[in-house]
C-alpha cells in the first residue's frame, strides 16, 4: 500500500493515506456485484411483465436504457450525492477525492463511471486493477482522467468542513482569491485539521509558512493583525463556496441548454400526455 505523503515542516508528514490497489479491488467486486445482481433483477422483471406484443427495438431499447441507468446514471448518483462513497467503499471505509484531497464533484463522478464502463465491464476490471497496481496513487484508468483518486477514511468519522471566521467574511468576499494547487491546497486542508494535534511551535511555523504561500494567490491581503488560521480558513472557505456557486450555475445552464435542445421545432406543439 502507497502512503502519498506531503511534507509541510520539519518533522511534520501530512498523509493523504491513499487506499491500495487491493482494497479498491474488494471494493470494486462488492459494488461489482450489487449492480450486477440489480441488473439481473431489472432484466426478470422486464422479461416477465412486459408486454407480449413488445417489438424487437423497444425491448433492445428498454434493454439499453438499464444497462445505462446500471452502469452510469447509478454510480455517477451515489459517488456525487454520497461525496465519493458508494457501497463497496463504505464497507472498506474507503473515499474517491479530487487530487488536491477535496471532495469529488459530478463531472468527476460521471468521468470516473463512463470509463468505468470499458475498464470495469468490459473488461472485468482487469484493467482497473492493472492501472492501480502501476500506479503511485493506486489509481485506476477513470480516476487519473477525472484527476481523483481513493483514500482511507476512519469508520464512522466524518470530518467537518472548514469553517468562515465571521470576522473575515466581508473581507473574503470582496477579495480576489485564485485557484491554489492542488498541493498547497491538500496541505492547508490537512494542516488546519491536525493542527490542534501539533506541538506549538511547529504549529506557529507551519501555519505562518502555509499562510505566506497562499498569500501569493490572494489580492489584497487580509486585515492587519489576522492570525495565520485564520486567513486559511477564509481561504479554503470562500473558494468551497465560489465553486459551489460556479457549479449550481454550470448545472442551471446545462439545464436550459437541454431544454432548448429538446424543444420542438417552432409551429410543432409540444406532445400532450
Amino acid at each position: 500500500m502507497v502512503e502519498d505523503e506531503i511534507l509541510i515542516g520539519e518533522g511534520v508528514l501530512l498523509d493523504t493515506r491513499a487506499a491500495s490497489a487491493l482494497t479498491r479491488l474488494v471494493a470494486a467486486l462488492v459494488d461489482l456485484a450489487v449492480l450486477a445482481a440489480a441488473l439481473i433483477v431489472i432484466v426478470i422483471v422486464l422479461t416477465t411483465t412486459a408486454p407480449a406484443a413488445m417489438s424487437e427495438e423497444v425491448a433492445r431499447i428498454t434493454m439499453i436504457l438499464a444497462l445505462v441507468t446500471v452502469m452510469v446514471a447509478y454510480p455517477t448518483t451515489m459517488e456525487t450525492l454520497s461525496r465519493g462513497r458508494s457501497l463497496g467503499k463504505l464497507a472498506l471505509g474507503i473515499r474517491i477525492v479530487r487530487d488536491d484531497g477535496g471532495p469529488l464533484v459530478f463531472r468527476q463522478a460521471l468521468i470516473r463511471a463512463l470509463v468505468g464502463v470499458i475498464e470495469l465491464w468490459m473488461t472485468f476490471g482487469s484493467v482497473a486493477f492493472l492501472c492501480s497496481l502501476v500506479h503511485p496513487r493506486s489509481k485506476r484508468l477513470g480516476d487519473v482522467l477525472a484527476g481523483t483518486y481513493a483514500v482511507r477514511v476512519r469508520g464512522g468519522a466524518r470530518r467537518a468542513p472548514v469553517q468562515m471566521p465571521p470576522w473575515l467574511a466581508s473581507w473574503a468576499q470582496g477579495a480576489d482569491v485564485a485557484r491554489l494547487p492542488d498541493g498547497l491546497a491538500l496541505a492547508v486542508r490537512q494542516f488546519l485539521a491536525r493542527a490542534n494535534g501539533l506541538h506549538p511551535a511547529s504549529r506557529v511555523e507551519l501555519g505562518t509558512r502555509l499562510s505566506t504561500e497562499v498569500a501569493r494567490y490572494v489580492h489584497p491581503g487580509p486585515p492587519p493583525g489576522t492570525h495565520p488560521e485564520a486567513f486559511l480558513a477564509a481561504v479554503l472557505a470562500e473558494r468551497r463556496e465560489r465553486e459551489l456557486v460556479a457549479r449550481l450555475r454550470d448545472d442551471a445552464r446545462d439545464a436550459d441548454d437541454a431544454r432548448v435542445l429538446h424543444r420542438l421545432p417552432h409551429g410543432v406543439p409540444d406532445p400532450v400526455d
